[in-house]
């Protein structure tokens, strides 16, 4: 048997406005900064929960890939202003105190704490770019 050492150390979610996202990925959801870069106007923020300093999220301008064609940035475009371009699942051992936490915020709330009929219990927000933001609980 083969076995593998890989960990997920970072993904990417896009955002439209850099200090929206910042907002929510910092101050409401609690995340660490670890990373700002900027170059011509564009930001790539990097963030990532406290004591957990192999796993990031990076922040990306969407349409910054030089091989993106137009009709692609508008098809991007028009995906993250329904909420369909990305999303991402976290996890929290006490859903109902983080729902009230984020609820209370500014986040968009998309699905109150629910049992799934699939055997998870969870909730959803929209980030400021419109990403899904489920989040689980730990059982």
């Amino acid at each position: 048997m083969n076995t593998t050492d890989l960990t997920i150390h970072q993904t990417f979610l896009p955002h439209t406005d850099p200090e929206a996202s910042l907002a929510f990925y910092r101050d409401t959801l609690g995340f660490e900064v670890r990373n700002d870069v900027e170059y011509q106007g564009m930001h790539w923020i990097t963030v990532g929960p406290p004591g957990q300093p192999g796993t990031s999220i990076v922040l990306h301008p969407p349409a910054a890939d030089p091989g993106i064609t137009d009709d692609e940035r508008r098809t991007i475009a028009e995906m993250m202003a329904k909420g369909t371009y990305a999303s991402i699942n976290l996890a929290t051992k006490d859903l109902d105190g983080t729902f009230e936490r984020l609820q209370s915020g500014d986040a968009e709330v998309v699905q109150e704490p629910t049992d799934q009929p699939w055997g998870v219990r969870d909730c959803a927000f929209r980030d400021p770019a419109g990403n899904m933001v489920r989040i689980f609980e730990l059982r």
